[in-house]
Protein backbone atom coordinates (compact mmCIF):
# COMPACT_ATOMS: atom_id res chain seq x y z
CA UNK A 1 0.00 0.00 0.00
CA UNK A 2 1.58 3.52 -1.06
CA UNK A 3 1.85 5.80 2.44
CA UNK A 4 0.76 9.83 2.38
CA UNK A 5 2.77 11.14 5.39
CA UNK A 6 2.59 14.82 6.43
CA UNK A 7 6.00 16.23 8.00
CA UNK A 8 4.87 18.58 10.24
CA UNK A 9 5.84 22.57 10.57
CA UNK A 10 3.58 24.05 12.24
CA UNK A 11 5.35 27.54 10.97
CA UNK A 12 3.78 27.41 7.65
CA UNK A 13 0.58 26.99 8.54
CA UNK A 14 -2.03 29.73 7.92
CA UNK A 15 -4.93 28.79 10.63
CA UNK A 16 -3.91 26.92 13.96
CA UNK A 17 -1.78 24.36 13.52
CA UNK A 18 -3.76 21.61 15.38
CA UNK A 19 -7.12 22.90 13.07
CA UNK A 20 -4.95 22.33 10.29
CA UNK A 21 -3.76 19.06 11.03
CA UNK A 22 -7.55 17.92 11.95
CA UNK A 23 -8.54 19.64 8.35
CA UNK A 24 -5.90 17.03 6.25
CA UNK A 25 -6.03 14.02 8.95
CA UNK A 26 -8.15 12.15 6.25
CA UNK A 27 -5.75 12.33 3.71
CA UNK A 28 -2.79 10.88 5.51
CA UNK A 29 -1.55 7.75 6.69
CA UNK A 30 0.55 9.10 9.20
CA UNK A 31 2.09 12.00 10.68
CA UNK A 32 5.58 12.70 11.57
CA UNK A 33 5.31 15.32 13.90
CA UNK A 34 9.24 17.06 13.33
CA UNK A 35 8.93 20.81 14.93
CA UNK A 36 12.61 21.15 14.81
CA UNK A 37 12.84 24.51 16.31
CA UNK A 38 10.89 23.45 19.46
CA UNK A 39 12.82 22.71 22.46
CA UNK A 40 11.92 19.63 24.11
CA UNK A 41 9.61 20.67 26.57
CA UNK A 42 7.17 22.85 24.10
CA UNK A 43 7.91 19.64 21.59
CA UNK A 44 6.09 17.47 24.31
CA UNK A 45 3.28 19.19 25.06
CA UNK A 46 2.30 19.42 21.22
CA UNK A 47 3.59 15.77 20.83
CA UNK A 48 0.38 14.97 23.73
CA UNK A 49 -1.91 17.02 21.91
CA UNK A 50 -0.78 15.44 18.36
CA UNK A 51 -0.51 11.59 19.59
CA UNK A 52 -4.42 12.18 21.17
CA UNK A 53 -5.58 13.64 17.56
CA UNK A 54 -4.04 10.71 15.82
CA UNK A 55 -4.97 8.08 18.62
CA UNK A 56 -8.42 9.52 17.64
CA UNK A 57 -8.65 9.07 13.62
CA UNK A 58 -6.37 5.74 14.16
CA UNK A 59 -3.62 7.47 12.14
CA UNK A 60 0.01 6.67 13.21
CA UNK A 61 2.26 9.72 14.78
CA UNK A 62 5.91 9.47 14.85
CA UNK A 63 7.94 11.83 17.24
CA UNK A 64 10.34 12.81 15.40
CA UNK A 65 14.74 13.46 17.43
CA UNK A 66 13.07 13.57 20.78
CA UNK A 67 13.70 9.41 22.51
CA UNK A 68 13.57 10.42 26.03
CA UNK A 69 9.94 12.25 25.16
CA UNK A 70 9.03 9.21 23.19
CA UNK A 71 9.52 7.38 26.44
CA UNK A 72 7.74 9.25 28.36
CA UNK A 73 4.65 9.79 26.00
CA UNK A 74 4.40 5.97 25.61
CA UNK A 75 4.73 6.97 22.27
CA UNK A 76 6.85 3.33 20.02
CA UNK A 77 7.27 5.58 16.91
CA UNK A 78 10.41 7.35 16.71
CA UNK A 79 11.75 8.65 13.36
CA UNK A 80 15.90 9.58 13.60
CA UNK A 81 17.92 11.29 11.56
CA UNK A 82 21.06 9.34 10.41
CA UNK A 83 23.44 10.06 12.99
CA UNK A 84 20.92 10.31 16.11
CA UNK A 85 20.36 6.73 14.57
CA UNK A 86 23.81 5.81 15.10
CA UNK A 87 23.81 7.05 18.50
CA UNK A 88 20.93 5.43 19.92
CA UNK A 89 20.99 2.26 18.11
CA UNK A 90 21.64 -0.30 20.84
CA UNK A 91 18.99 1.69 22.83
CA UNK A 92 15.93 1.43 21.08
CA UNK A 93 14.45 -2.32 21.43
CA UNK A 94 11.48 -0.64 23.04
CA UNK A 95 10.14 1.34 19.90
CA UNK A 96 8.10 -0.88 17.34
CA UNK A 97 8.69 1.43 14.46
CA UNK A 98 12.21 3.53 13.53
CA UNK A 99 12.24 5.88 11.18
CA UNK A 100 15.42 7.69 9.59
CA UNK A 101 16.25 10.07 6.84
CA UNK A 102 18.75 9.37 4.57
CA UNK A 103 20.92 11.28 1.36
CA UNK A 104 22.67 8.59 -0.22
CA UNK A 105 22.61 5.00 -0.92
CA UNK A 106 25.63 4.37 1.70
CA UNK A 107 23.28 6.11 4.26
CA UNK A 108 20.29 3.99 2.98
CA UNK A 109 22.50 0.94 3.75
CA UNK A 110 23.86 1.89 7.02
CA UNK A 111 20.59 3.13 8.04
CA UNK A 112 18.98 -0.25 7.52
CA UNK A 113 21.70 -2.37 8.94
CA UNK A 114 20.91 0.17 12.39
CA UNK A 115 17.62 -1.21 12.27
CA UNK A 116 15.66 1.26 10.42
CA UNK A 117 11.78 -0.25 9.52
CA UNK A 118 11.50 2.58 7.25
CA UNK A 119 13.88 5.64 5.53
CA UNK A 120 12.99 8.73 3.90
CA UNK A 121 14.68 9.70 0.92
CA UNK A 122 15.29 13.23 -0.11
CA UNK A 123 15.22 15.49 -1.21
CA UNK A 124 14.12 14.31 -4.49
CA UNK A 125 12.63 17.61 -6.16
CA UNK A 126 13.62 21.26 -5.49
CA UNK A 127 11.35 22.35 -2.57
CA UNK A 128 11.26 25.90 -0.60
CA UNK A 129 12.60 23.62 2.46
CA UNK A 130 15.95 23.48 0.84
CA UNK A 131 16.00 26.64 -0.87
CA UNK A 132 19.78 26.68 -2.66
CA UNK A 133 19.88 22.89 -2.49
CA UNK A 134 19.87 21.09 -5.91
CA UNK A 135 17.56 18.16 -5.67
CA UNK A 136 18.70 14.77 -5.83
CA UNK A 137 16.36 13.23 -8.69
CA UNK A 138 14.42 10.37 -9.44
CA UNK A 139 17.69 8.42 -10.33
CA UNK A 140 18.73 8.75 -6.62
CA UNK A 141 15.31 7.78 -5.24
CA UNK A 142 15.56 5.02 -8.05
CA UNK A 143 18.93 3.68 -6.55
CA UNK A 144 18.06 4.03 -2.59
CA UNK A 145 14.82 2.23 -3.17
CA UNK A 146 16.91 -1.02 -5.31
CA UNK A 147 19.58 -1.02 -2.43
CA UNK A 148 17.50 -1.82 0.47
CA UNK A 149 14.63 -3.71 1.39
CA UNK A 150 12.82 -2.20 3.83
CA UNK A 151 10.31 0.46 2.75
CA UNK A 152 11.31 3.85 1.04
CA UNK A 153 9.08 7.28 1.20
CA UNK A 154 10.00 9.86 -1.08
CA UNK A 155 10.53 13.62 0.28
CA UNK A 156 11.20 16.81 -0.31
CA UNK A 157 8.72 18.77 -3.21
CA UNK A 158 6.72 16.01 -3.64
CA UNK A 159 2.90 16.95 -5.03
CA UNK A 160 -0.11 14.67 -6.04
CA UNK A 161 1.30 15.00 -9.64
CA UNK A 162 4.84 14.19 -8.89
CA UNK A 163 3.67 10.95 -6.84
CA UNK A 164 3.61 8.42 -9.90
CA UNK A 165 7.26 9.45 -10.87
CA UNK A 166 8.30 8.27 -7.36
CA UNK A 167 5.86 5.26 -7.41
CA UNK A 168 7.73 4.65 -10.82
CA UNK A 169 11.16 4.32 -8.96
CA UNK A 170 9.45 1.90 -6.14
CA UNK A 171 8.94 4.59 -3.41
CA UNK A 172 5.95 2.71 -0.79
CA UNK A 173 4.83 6.59 0.43
CA UNK A 174 5.00 10.27 -0.15
CA UNK A 175 6.39 12.57 2.44
CA UNK A 176 4.46 15.98 2.00
CA UNK A 177 5.11 19.68 4.03
CA UNK A 178 4.08 22.38 2.20
CA UNK A 179 0.53 21.53 0.54
CA UNK A 180 -0.40 19.69 3.78
CA UNK A 181 0.55 22.69 6.20
CA UNK A 182 -0.44 25.52 4.03
CA UNK A 183 -3.41 24.08 2.14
Amino acid sequence: MFKRIVITNRNLCERPFLEQLERIIKQVDMIVLREKDLPESEYGLLAREVLALGQAHRIPCVLHTHVAMARRLGCTAIHLPLPLLEQWTENLSDFTIIGSSVHSVDEARRAQSLGADYLMAGHVFATDCKKGLPPRGLAFLKEVCEAVSVPVYALGGITEETEPLIRACGAKGACRMSDYMKG
